[in-house]
């Protein structure tokens, strides 16, 4: 398949080595996405945050998440390039579905933030089993905020349905 896909990226770079260091190493990966047919579409900096729990003995780290279209046969070599990236201590890649980016447009314009996206403030997304044994999915966000996702959306009504894992 030679058609171009949108996925996001949430990368957590080590906040030890320092400010020129971590806007050096955003600059590399946005770099690498581009050398190989990446167009950057959005790029959220998040900033500094204390990690729900250690990783490699670092209780920080920088977050950074980026939406960028490319080929799907470039993914593994990004994959690859941010597993070597030394300033990187963790990273998830997902398809982004354009039903869900599209939820996530009108919600940001509903907030008044046209031009940010609702990702920039998610912390999680939740399952829970309403009073009538219905599973629902609800996006919970930094301010302690909850929401019910709609369940048309199949990204939502996936995780809905997948009882193996807990989100």
């Amino acid at each position: 398949m030679n058609n171009r896909r949108v996925y996001e990226t949430t990368i957590i770079i080590n906040s030890a080595i320092g400010e020129q260091e971590t806007e050096d190493a955003i600059n590399k990966v946005i770099a690498y996405i581009e050398s190989h047919s990446g167009v950057i579409e959005e790029t959220n900096k998040w900033g500094n945050r204390r990690l729900a729990y250690a990783i490699n003995k670092k209780q920080h780290g920088y977050y950074l998440h980026l939406v960028y279209n490319i080929y799907p046969v470039e993914v593994p070599s990004i994959e690859r390039f941010l597993v070597l990236e030394d300033t990187v201590i963790r990273h998830l890649t997902l398809q982004l579905e354009p039903e869900l980016r599209e939820y996530r447009k009108q919600k940001s314009l509903e907030q008044g933030k046209a031009g940010e996206t609702i990702i920039s403030s998610v912390v999680e997304i939740e399952k829970i089993t309403n009073v009538y044994g219905e599973t629902e999915a609800y996006l919970l966000t930094g301010e302690g905020v909850a929401e019910k996702l709609p369940e048309d959306i199949p990204a939502v009504a996936e995780i809905i349905a997948d009882t193996n894992v807990d989100v």
